[in-house]
């Protein structure tokens, strides 16, 4: 009986299927549309659930024995359904403007300091309380046929098994948990007016949700039982899918966004909330992980080769790469700024240029830039007391030699790719492992499906060099952020 791993995305969900004993075995994959107008961002649930079907259907065909399926989703969104499980309203993505004037009645009414407190989390509209009390006032109707509220990944287990429940780490994305006593926070419900009971049960991450419903499985074409599992929030997921499981220990996100994800124990967490760090509970009792990240990671290098490379591959410009710093500065904003600023009306900049420079050197100093980006984050977090520790990179950048060894030279870290790109889906299949008896522990399972490809080590010299650009890159966004 094979394991699989439902990773449920904002643009697709992919269905990924594994051995027994964690070998690789194939996917398949579904977009879906988005909708984004200057004042609206979403997504249609129905198509996501639509999605998921077809993914299920398709792996069904070639590999129906599935004992275990763990599911993990992006955050924040939440979808509302009626006493007949359809949705009534489309889904606001985290990137929605909408609940900033709600946002700001909480910070008022509770205060910022004790939010951060109980939720880990500084108040921000991107986060599910404001938008459901924006849908409360601008939706009446719907929000009052309503009788669930489900982010995304208890929203398809409970679609699949008929459980409401979501993970700790998800929950922890809705500004409405509590870290610390790992339930519903009463505070900001009764201070948002929302009633706790539309909400999923909180459960630990890679919780049995139950078997999949057997209509479904018929449907699908699968045979014998197949046990759900609630997992996390994707970021948690891919932690767990890199083998990254203790403090001191951190996972490089190398896709579309560039996303460190450090484990810890301790830290200043007020000091962490007003960088725009989280507190997000993780797989044992007391550790959390937080997450700094840059909008632009692999997406700036795209635009790169889609606008500007003239026919030239990401092979091609990275080919010959000498080694040394371009001496160019990029502020990697190109659809604002992530963690430490959270700043959506920042831009990017390239500064520098001489008619020398080339278009390989553009595209290598955007790869430069995201690093120091990551540096400036890394720092960050250090004045927090959380530790950016080696690194182990997942995501289609890790394929990328070059700029995980410029990672390397720029954070003076240790980083080592991995063989797999979907940590998200792997961390799926290692909770389903374990759920089922594949796995003892989750340690048994990642000396199963985690395999270290390459260790980049930091060359001195190449260190050095980057610090010196690295001082006058901290002073970039302070200076070009008014010309703005």
């Amino acid at each position: 009986m094979n394991l699989a791993g439902l990773d449920i995305g904002t643009t697709g969900c992919k269905l990924s299927v594994f051995t027994p004993d964690g070998g690789y075995l194939g996917c398949a994959y579904r977009a879906y549309p988005s909708s984004r107008t200057e004042g609206e961002h979403e997504i249609d649930a129905a198509d996501i659930w639509a999605a998921v079907r077809e993914v299920m259907r398709e792996v069904a065909a070639s590999y129906p024995n599935i004992s275990g399926l763990g599911v993990t989703s992006f955050g924040e969104s939440f979808v509302l359904l009626d006493d007949s499980d359809i949705p009534l309203c489309p889904v606001m993505l985290y990137s929605d403007p909408r609940g900033g004037e709600e946002c700001q009645q909480l910070s008022d009414k509770v205060g910022e300091a004790k939010i951060i407190g109980i939720t880990g989390v500084k108040p921000d509209v991107s986060y599910s309380l404001p938008k459901l009390m924006w849908l409360r006032t601008n939706r009446p109707v719907q929000y009052a046929r309503a009788k669930r509220v489900l982010l995304m990944q208890d929203y398809i287990v409970y679609l699949l098994t008929g459980t409401a429940q979501i993970d700790h780490s998800l929950a922890a994305r809705t500004m409405a948990f509590d870290i610390n006593r790992l339930e519903w926070s009463e505070t900001l419900q009764d201070a948002a007016g929302i009633d706790a009971a539309l909400l999923s049960r909180p459960v630990p991450t890679g919780t049995v949700a139950g078997p999949l419903r057997r209509s479904f499985a018929e449907s699908f074409g699968l045979s014998g039982r197949t046990t759900v599992v609630s997992v996390s929030h994707d970021q948690v997921a891919a932690a767990v899918g890199s083998g990254v499981f203790d403090s001191g220990r951190t996972v490089d996100g190398a896709g579309t966004v560039e996303c460190l994800t450090p484990v810890f124990t301790g830290c200043d967490r007020d000091r962490l909330a007003q960088s725009n760090y989280c507190a997000v509970p993780f797989i044992t009792p007391g550790s959390y992980v937080t997450y700094a990240y840059s909008y632009t990671g692999g997406a700036l290098a795209e635009w790169f080769v889609t606008n500007l490379a003239g026919g030239d591959t990401y092979t091609d410009l990275e080919s010959g790469w000498n080694g040394e710093p371009t001496g160019l500065l990029v502020l990697p904003h190109f659809a604002g700024a992530a963690t430490p600023y959270m700043d959506a009306g920042s831009r990017g900049a390239i500064v520098g240029l001489e008619l020398s420079h080339t278009k390989q050197d553009i595209y290598l100093s955007l790869l430069e830039g995201v690093c120091y980006e990551m540096r400036l984050n890394a720092e960050r977090l250090a004045e927090a007391g959380v530790t950016v520790a080696p690194l182990r990179a997942v995501g289609g950048g890790a394929n990328s030699r070059v700029w995980t060894q410029m990672k390397a030279d720029v954070l003076g870290l240790p980083v080592t790719a991995l063989r797999t790109n979907e940590a998200g889906a792997v961390g799926c299949a290692m909770w389903a492992g374990l759920a089922t008896g594949a796995f003892a522990t989750l340690t048994q399972a990642a000396e199963a499906m985690v395999e270290e490809r390459e260790t980049f080590y930091p060359r001195a010299e190449a260190h050095r060099r980057y610090a010196e650009l690295y001082g006058r890159y901290k002073n970039l966004y302070a200076a070009v952020r008014p010309l703005m």
